[in-house]
């Protein structure tokens, strides 16, 4: 019974240049740090709120 996680994809479409540092280090704790880079990220609670916290900033798939 191998369940298989739920992941989303996170792509960077904005820049963190004059955002508040905790925007920039909130890209950077999702794996982002340029402009089109993609990270696929386990669907967990934490996760979206790191989302949230940089939702103009990304674009969710999935």
């Amino acid at each position: 019974m191998s369940e298989s996680k739920k992941t989303v994809k996170v792509t960077q479409t904005g820049s963190p240049i004059g955002r508040k540092p905790g925007q920039r280090e909130t890209l950077i704790g999702l794996g982002l740090n340029k402009i089109r880079r993609s990270s696929e990220l386990e669907d967990t609670p934490a996760v979206r709120g790191m989302i949230r916290k940089v939702a103009h900033l990304v674009k969710v798939e999935g």
